[in-house]
């Protein structure tokens, strides 16, 4: 069985067919899946489905586009949330640098404060990443984030880095551009990465993986991507499927 290890079910693009979604993805193996609450709308709707869904677990915490908005009160919201019983990990939290919409300075704290907040409550932490590695790193090192470890979601960066982000106690994660055939960088990451530290994921509706890439991503094409990593480790899909679930309950505590 398979666990998509980061959804965002509470999209709106799932608002008229969710059962239909849910209901593909046990039809094809999927009987966990961490969905991601990354600003105070998303994280209400997170709450919701995390209710009606026993195979929903929760990842909630604030992305950098919308750090701009953070306040101290949703920092108080968040260690309120952590007491949830569903919630298994603090995010998605990072740096972006592609979209424009809050300063770096402004990142850099929002980011270090869910750092902080993850160490006080002992919770790991899922990393957003887009074209700020070198900052990503540097934070999680002054942050002593290995003391937490968790999640560099979506990699697709080189070796080195993986390697790097290995040292401070973090699992990465591979989405759909680990099937993409122009993507070099997180084909080589899986192909090293130790079987015992890596996971999968959609991040659905985006990124769908191929053949499906450009269409709405969902939940049950996480299957692809477990069949990726196993032809590029020469493994069998179930043993994938196997390693990749046992290392989301060992990090997610469950």
């Amino acid at each position: 069985m398979l666990f998509d290890t980061h959804v965002h079910l509470n999209d709106e693009a799932f608002r008229d067919d969710l059962e239909d979604v849910i209901l593909r993805a046990k039809e094809n193996d999927v009987s966990k899946m961490a969905v991601v609450g990354f600003n105070k709308e998303t994280i209400e709707r997170a709450l919701e489905l995390a209710e009606k869904y026993d195979f929903i677990y929760l990842i909630l915490g604030w992305h950098p586009t919308d750090a701009i908005d953070f306040t101290d009160q949703d920092l108080d919201w968040l260690r309120e949330l952590t007491k949830h019983p569903k919630m298994v990990a603090l995010g998605e939290m990072g740096l972006d640098y592609h979209w424009d919409t809050s300063p770096k300075e402004v990142q850099f704290e929002v980011f270090r404060k869910q750092i902080r907040l993850a160490k006080e409550v002992d919770l790991p932490i899922v990393i957003h990443n887009r074209e700020a590695t070198e900052d990503v790193v540097r934070i999680l090192r002054e942050e002593h984030a290995e003391e937490v470890g968790g999640i560099m979601h979506c990699f697709g960066e080189t070796v080195e880095v993986m390697e790097e982000c290995l040292a401070l106690n973090f699992y990465i994660s591979f989405g759909g551009t680990v099937t993409f055939k122009n993507a070099k960088l997180p084909k080589l990451a899986a192909e090293k990465v130790p079987l015992d530290k890596f996971l999968i994921e959609t991040d659905a509706p985006y990124l769908a993986p191929h053949p499906n890439r450009g269409k709405r991503n969902e939940p049950a094409f996480v299957k692809l991507v477990a069949e990726k990593i196993a032809e590029l480790k020469e493994l069998e899909y179930e043993e994938i499927a196997r390693l990749s679930m046992n290392n989301a309950n060992k990090l997610f505590r469950l």
